[in-house]
């Protein structure tokens, strides 16, 4: 299914925006030869901007070493926890914000599900993948009431959390959910009551639902996950896959780098950009970026915007100096020293 991205959506912590999701398929527009174009209505070109305009504000998923390791190590935990009645085994992803948490464990749902359903192995109705989101201040009732939300099942404010709970987890089960992603983790610190609280519903929940658990959060470690009694338990069910910028300091780490800077510069459908520009500015892209994927994505994109829109259509180092990115990588930039006061620079 191809999704118009000028149509509304449902939201992705819902069935419907999460089955959009995996239905989604984006098709890169063909960019039409100069004469040609000059040929075009007023209305053909309108038309011919905007499928550009949307596929650039969405562009393509890279598939980084974090989405690899993630897809893979999800793939053999679901695989180890078909036959767990108990004690199953999932994973944390931790990391820094921008460092493509939230892509990587939606993307192994996505790939998932999508194989299941290639192979024939879900009935009418499953719902072989959930997706939520902590809640800040999670209380155990709102953890079960965000799942709730996703399958769409009704819940009266006069149901307790164990009703509520109750009837998640029996439904869940049901409809042959097998993978769940928990993200936004950091909402829950397990060091306050009710965030420990939070912490043993998680629990509960991967021991009443037969599936495997994936938690994502913004550096999970600083939250107090892990230490206690309680953090004790989490630690000996969960493996953690932490996630980082990209670094720049070896030959390798450069190399893995401009592979990724050359992926998104393939994927443009600019009409005048010179192939091979963005690799040269991989240095200045790494340093504007802090290597953050997020803040990369996010430059490149709204450059390509900017190309389109003011109809230059090519990106240079000038257009990319003129985005405003997030302050967290830009705030990791090196300032430029001044020169002590009354001496000259050449």
């Amino acid at each position: 299914m191809l999704l118009s991205p000028g149509e509304p959506h449902h939201p992705l912590t819902s069935k419907e925006g999460w089955a959009e999701f995996v239905a989604e398929q984006i098709a890169a527009p063909v960019l039409v030869p100069p004469a040609q174009l000059q040929r075009m209505s007023e209305h053909e070109c309108a038309a011919y901007e905007q499928s550009r305009l949307d596929y650039h504000a969405q562009l393509v998923i890279v598939s980084t070493p974090t989405i690899r390791h993630v897809a893979t190590s999800g793939r053999k935990r679901i695989l180890l926890n078909r036959s767990q009645r108990s004690a199953r085994r999932g994973l944390i992803i931790s990391g820094p914000a921008g460092t493509g948490k939230t892509t990587a464990i939606t993307q192994l749902g996505k790939n998932y599900e999508q194989l299941a359903r290639r192979r024939g192995e879900l009935g009418p109705g499953a719902l072989p993948v959930v997706y939520v989101t902590v809640p800040p201040a999670a209380t155990p009732k709102m953890l079960a009431i965000e799942l709730a939300r996703f399958i769409g099942l009704p819940m009266p404010a006069r149901f307790s959390q164990v009703e509520v709970t109750n009837r998640v987890c029996d439904l869940l089960g049901t409809l042959s959910t097998r993978l769940v992603l928990i993200d936004e983790l950091h909402n829950l610190d397990i060091r306050t009551r009710i965030g420990a609280e939070a912490s043993d519903q998680i629990k509960y929940l991967s021991e009443r639902i037969p599936a495997t658990f994936v938690l994502a959060g913004v550096d999970l470690e600083g939250t107090g996950l892990f230490t206690g009694r309680r953090g004790a338990q989490i630690a000996s069910r969960y493996s953690l896959i932490p996630t980082a910028a990209f670094p720049h300091r070896t030959a390798d780490d450069r190399r893995d780098w401009q592979a990724l800077v050359a992926t998104l510069e393939q994927a443009l459908r600019l009409d005048a950009h010179q192939s091979g520009t963005l690799l040269k500015l991989s240095p200045y892209l790494h340093e504007r970026t802090s290597g953050m994927i997020g803040s990369l994505s996010h430059l490149i994109r709204e450059a390509a915007l900017d190309a389109i829109l003011n109809g230059t259509e090519k990106i240079t180092r000038a257009s990319l100096a003129s985005v405003d990115i997030d302050q967290a990588a830009e705030g990791c930039r090196p300032v430029a020293r001044r020169p002590p006061r009354g001496k000259k620079t050449a």
